[in-house]
């Protein structure tokens, strides 16, 4: 068994919802949280520069001597995942968007893939498009995460915003959509809403039971009595640290 804690990093708030999954699949876990929210959002920056933030990321995380890494993010799973797990020596676990699933739940109708346009024109998204892409439509969605990242979950200004982004593909007859980003989650009930209520899929639920699979197979659980969260920021603390805590106590809707 190993006491050491797991380190998870996003561009900013919206890995929580996947610490929420990790939280209740592993609770004698502690987490190391690095939210990098000076440089949000990594969805409208290059995959290189998304990479070299990763790896900044990393390192950070590294100096709490963890013994796994997660990247509680799409889009930097897709840019810097495959280099991450080729430099470190511990798990790096990583997340995509829930197309597997949404696709075998699909009964003729589209799938609406909603992602940051960094994540919608990476390779690795398109493999996974190419193998679970059948009636799949990506939708790409600038300026949505920033909604999570001000704790804004809900609201006239949200339910506009979402009306506009969603026109494309609400006339269309839909099976499901896909969250492609993980502060998406935090705003399921308004992406529902507006949609007309079709199911929504998000990786964190698989992203967490592969994190408890990786680390049984490799003797790293923790049998403490209880675990923990800690969180940090390279935004301001001050706002940020309250709104993340707020946000780890948020329902799990998916």
């Amino acid at each position: 068994m190993d006491l050491r804690p797991i380190g998870v990093f996003d561009s900013g708030i919206g890995g929580i919802s996947l610490l929420r999954n990790m939280r209740a699949l592993l609770p004698k876990e502690r987490f190391i949280y690095y939210g990098d929210e000076k440089n949000a959002p990594y969805g409208t920056k290059t995959e290189e520069e998304i990479l070299a933030l990763s790896r900044r990321d990393v390192d950070f995380l590294l100096s709490f001597d963890v013994k796994a890494v997660v990247i509680a993010c799409n889009t930097a799973t897709s840019a810097a995942a495959k280099s991450l797990r080729s430099e470190l020596s511990l798990p790096v676990i990583g997340i995509e968007p829930a197309l597997k699933p949404a696709q075998l739940s699909r009964r003729g109708g589209a799938i609406a893939v909603l992602a940051t346009p960094a994540t919608l024109r990476q390779s690795k998204f398109l493999k996974l498009m190419e193998l679970y892409g059948e009636g799949a439509i990506p939708v790409p969605c600038p300026g949505l995460m920033e909604f999570a990242e001000k704790g804004i979950t809900q609201g006239k200004e949200l339910d506009d915003f979402l009306t506009e982004l969603l026109e494309p593909v609400k006339s269309l007859s839909l099976d499901g959509a896909v969250l492609g980003c993980t502060h998406y989650s935090f705003l399921a009930g308004a992406i529902r809403k507006a949609l007309g209520g079709v199911r929504l899929f998000d990786g964190n639920d698989g992203t967490a039971r592969q994190l408890r699979r990786v680390l049984a197979e490799r003797q790293l659980l923790s049998d403490a009595q209880e675990g923990s969260v800690q969180f940090y920021t390279s935004g301001d603390a001050e706002s940020a640290l309250p709104l993340m805590e707020k946000l780890l106590a948020y329902p799990i809707e998916l």
